[in-house]
């Protein structure tokens, strides 16, 4: 498939995404992806360069998973885009598997069920997110695809339909890099402020939809506007999990920051320069994390895969977990 006929597709699939549904707005979401893959070095995986516009395009397509009208699609995609960080302080550390967090959360559910029913009602995956794994996943099948256009490159046989299935997953992971990069999917403040409230921050679900979409609409953001603001590649060194969890702590410390703004003026003067830098901020560093993580998977991918053993579906493996039927990474 040729790359004019994929950005006519990709355009057609956004035209049918419902607009109350794309997180952080088409705009930014595109302007994250466009201006990661841009920023990409020489010695990176530039074969994006040429679906930059296919993935740009589609950057909002996981939004579209989640419709009311597909709720097997809506149930499990839905928590991929948030990480309420307030919802599972009880954890620590963090589980290296989707099973375990969700395991873990379910039986802080049960545990404080009777004595308090409020909090209970919260304390389940649709309120704690799973971005972190949905991006960790990604990743990885990322790695797999890059490996496959490495191989193709090596005996000249054509790359296309690799580096398709790469470009399709770059769309998964920075469409979760974006959200995490918003700090309000960092927080069970997402739409609206929640209990104790004494600044009086807004408690209107609509806060979240006029910070990612109706401003960054009205500013006109570009990708141009933050290339300069998302800096030399680092290809992330260590643990990537904890890289990730790292980069939604420092988005979602930034979480107040966006209330006490929109207490200003509700963000209705697209010029008001603290709010555009928040953006610009926020939306460089999706790029940097997303550039970073695409190169890191590309020098991941010149290593043949060491596969591990005893396997994590093992049950000789000993960390083996028999309620998730495997074992964490």
């Amino acid at each position: 498939m040729r790359p004019a006929l994929l950005t006519t597709i990709a355009a057609l699939v956004v035209s049918w995404i419902p607009s109350s549904a794309q997180a952080w707005g088409g705009a930014a979401h595109a302007v994250i992806d466009r201006a990661a893959i841009d920023a990409i070095p020489n010695d990176g995986p530039v074969f994006l360069r040429r679906h930059v516009d296919y993935i740009a395009a589609s950057a909002s397509l996981p939004d579209a998973w989640r419709g009311s009208s597909e709720n097997f699609s809506k149930i499990e995609e839905d928590p991929n885009h948030g990480w309420f960080r307030e919802q599972f302080t009880f954890l620590k550390p963090i589980p290296r598997s989707r099973y375990e967090f969700v395991i873990a959360v379910f039986k802080q559910h049960e545990k404080i069920e009777r004595t308090d029913p409020a909090t209970a009602a919260r304390t389940n995956v649709r309120w704690t997110g799973t971005l972190p794994y949905a991006a960790i996943e990604a990743y990885e099948r990322i790695i797999v695809c890059m490996r496959d256009v490495r191989a193709a490159q090596a005996v000249g046989r054509d790359a296309a339909f690799a580096e398709q299935h790469c470009a399709f997953d770059v769309i998964r992971l920075g469409h979760y890099i974006g959200d995490g990069a918003q700090p309000l999917h960092d927080s069970v403040n997402s739409d609206g402020w929640r209990g104790a409230n004494p600044n009086g921050y807004t408690t209107d679900k609509s806060i979240h939809g006029r910070f990612e979409s109706r401003f960054v609409d009205g500013m006109k953001l570009t990708a141009s506007d933050i290339a300069p603001r998302i800096g030399m590649p680092g290809h992330r060194k260590g643990d990537m999990f904890d890289g990730i969890l790292a980069f939604l702590n420092d988005s979602g410390d930034k979480m107040e920051r966006v209330y006490k703004l929109e207490k200003r003026d509700g963000f209705s003067n697209f010029a008001d320069g603290d709010v555009r830098a928040l953006v610009y901020d926020q939306t460089a560093a999706g790029a940097a994390m997303l550039r970073d993580m695409l190169c890191r998977a590309w020098s991941e991918s010149a290593t043949a895969p060491a596969e591990t053993r005893p396997s994590p579906i093992d049950f000789e493996n000993p960390r083996f977990n028999t309620e998730t039927g495997s074992a964490p990474d």
